[in-house]
């Protein structure tokens, strides 16, 4: 007997539909490894009729007022609420996270973060209003884009759609949004929800692959494109955006450093660290996967995390005790352990550096210490269950291999000494600096990169503001 696969379609313009050609991706459950969805795998004609639909929606949603702009987005996240076991569930199936950890730690800061950008809406900030030239009085209007074509990753399918669509909403623009190949059932089911809420074509989601997303963002329609992915993806889309000077939002890798040093409470700082290093297996951009400890407790510190890498349990979505899934597909299994395959000799596994079961693509937590600063894994992203340690001598060594990577998004101190931490915040080059913790977010305060992180910024009125224009508008006081 076979079992009958899930049939997710588009949403364009109010309307859910398969690919202009009818063709399809398999969706794949990466705990189990075997496919229970197909998705469309979308051409030029969908993308094309995706902005076509957005481009005709802008007008209305872009001169509707930001009061009604919120009670949408506050419908939405109580929508999302009310369905909260069903988002869950998809999201879990979809990329083998734990079910509670998915319900407890992804969701509700999701729902949190719509209803922030829903206050945002009517909270456009500009230069007071005056006469800057005798006889003239000018005025600032913040003003939407217009259409946005935004990309989202795998590893946070929901959160990272939210992270888009809302704040480019609030603001008045319309948006193209294009789930991973690997991801796409959350979004879809936001869709469902989203559909008696929002206009026809405010929202839109188009499922496909690598040559989808090129297509959405070379388009003539977008005023703006977003994404969150691969340096390389970034890169991409910048050069695609040149061609007709779009605008360019871009969350792309991260390779953050963990600085301990003597006087941190090592058990404590340990703890966390396995926990913001082994979260969602490693598959975030902020993880706390690359650790810089004083030479003086770097044995014991090595030790300590060992011991909490082998007491971190990996497998089932239902198994309550596991902190972390399997990775998002075999591509990625392929990557991870192909870092460990290649180490150098003098580096050492202190812990995990295997495969862990032959059904789906668990990957064990890992300790890797005897680096050096040119190694290949301390330099690049590895995107797993992986934490590397490197030791040093003095704060200036610290901060020489703290920011001497490509990526610039997020960091961490571990002292008890407030001017040392002060003195590192300063001189840290990455997007975020955090003090005795790893990892926390809130909708607040702003998240992004220096270098090549990208720039722009999620969360927050920076990132709201990305999705707005600024014009200035001037009349002469004589009438």
């Amino acid at each position: 007997m076979t079992t009958e696969l899930r049939r997710l379609r588009n949403y364009i313009g109010g309307e859910f539909k398969d690919a202009a050609d009818g063709r399809t991706t398999d969706v794949v459950n990466p705990a189990t490894g075997e496919v229970y969805a197909t998705a469309p795998l979308s051409g030029q004609a969908d993308v094309d009729a995706a902005m076509a639909a957005a481009a005709a929606a802008f007008p209305g949603w872009r001169d509707t007022t930001p009061s009604e702009r919120q009670k949408a987005l506050l419908k939405i996240a109580d929508a999302f609420e009310a369905r909260a076991e069903e988002l869950v569930a998809a999201e879990s199936e979809n990329t083998g996270k734990p079910l509670g950890l998915t319900a407890s730690e992804e969701l509700p800061p999701m729902v949190d973060q719509i209803r922030f950008f829903a206050g945002a809406a009517r909270l456009l900030e500009g230069r007071s209003a005056g006469e800057y030239m005798d006889g003239m009085t000018s005025i600032i209007r913040r003003e939407p884009v217009g259409v946005c074509a935004q990309v989202a990753p795998w590893n946070y399918p929901m959160m990272m759609a939210v992270w888009k669509f809302a704040p480019a909403i609030a603001a008045g623009n319309t948006v193209v949004l294009k789930p991973s190949d690997t991801t796409p059932a959350s979004t879809v089911l936001m869709a469902e929800i989203i559909d008696s809420i929002l206009p026809k074509g405010v929202f839109n989601v188009v499922c496909g692959d690598r040559e989808t997303g090129k297509a959405m963002v070379e388009h003539a329609v977008p005023a703006m494109a977003s994404i969150t992915g691969s340096v390389r993806a970034g890169m991409q889309v910048a050069e695609s955006a040149s061609k007709d000077v779009k605008r360019v939002h871009l969350e792309l890798g991260g390779k953050a450093p963990v600085v301990v040093f003597e006087d941190a409470d090592i058990a404590k700082a340990v703890e966390d660290i396995a926990v913001a290093g082994y979260f969602n297996a490693g598959q975030d951009c902020t993880a706390a996967t690359r650790v810089l400890v004083h030479e003086s407790v770097h044995d014991e510190f090595v030790a300590a995390l060992a011991k909490a890498a082998a007491d971190t349990k990996t497998g089932a979505p239902d198994d309550e005790d596991v902190l972390y899934g399997p990775l998002n597909n075999p591509n990625q299994l392929a990557q991870v352990a192909g870092f460990i395959d290649r180490l150098p000799a003098h580096a050492k596994v202190e812990a995990g550096g295997h495969r862990v079961g032959e059904k789906g693509y668990f990957y064990a937590p890992t300790v890797v210490s005897g680096l050096k600063q040119d190694d290949e894994i301390v330099q690049n992203e590895v995107f797993g269950p992986v934490i590397t340690v490197q030791s040093f001598a003095d704060e200036a060594q610290a901060l020489e291999y703290a920011n001497g990577v490509e990526y610039a998004l997020a960091s961490s101190v571990w002292t008890k000494d407030h001017a040392r931490a002060m003195r590192m915040s300063k001189h840290l080059d990455f997007g975020c600096v955090w003090i005795n913790t790893h990892i926390p977010l809130v909708a607040e305060m702003p998240h992004g990169g220096f270098k090549k992180s990208g720039y722009g910024k999620d969360l927050s009125a920076y990132g709201f503001e990305d999705y707005t224009r600024i014009k200035h508008v001037m009349t002469s006081l004589d009438g």
